[in-house]
């Protein structure tokens, strides 16, 4: 398996200006298209329902070709999802840490 590095998100809990919403998970975001090293901002509304440990830690995201490959055996505390199109990502626990797996299904 490949890791590709895509970008690390921080949670904040201050809104930030041009910041996009992402309503079915209750998540802003800002930053990433704008980042040279990939920089995206996480603010999450109150009660969004993803685990804490994804709203409260910094995390990693890696590019792999295979989502399914890239999870398995591993502690997947967010399934396969697309919360974007022509992307599936879907998030690891490692060592405590919030890892984020990224397919692209459209170049």
């Amino acid at each position: 398996m490949k890791y590709k590095y895509h970008h690390i998100g921080i949670p904040t809990t201050k809104p930030i200006k041009g910041e996009e919403y992402l309503k079915d998970y209750k998540v802003y975001h800002y930053g990433f298209e704008n980042s040279e090293f990939g920089i995206e901002w996480m603010r999450y509304e109150k009660d969004c329902d993803l685990p804490e440990i994804v709203k409260t830690l910094p995390h990693v995201a890696f590019e792999v070709d295979d989502i399914y490959e890239a999870i398995k055996g591993k502690k997947v505390i967010i399934q396969p999802n697309s919360p974007s199109e022509g992307n599936v990502v879907a998030f690891i626990e490692e060592n405590g840490a919030p890892i984020e797996f990224i397919q692209k299904m459209i170049e």
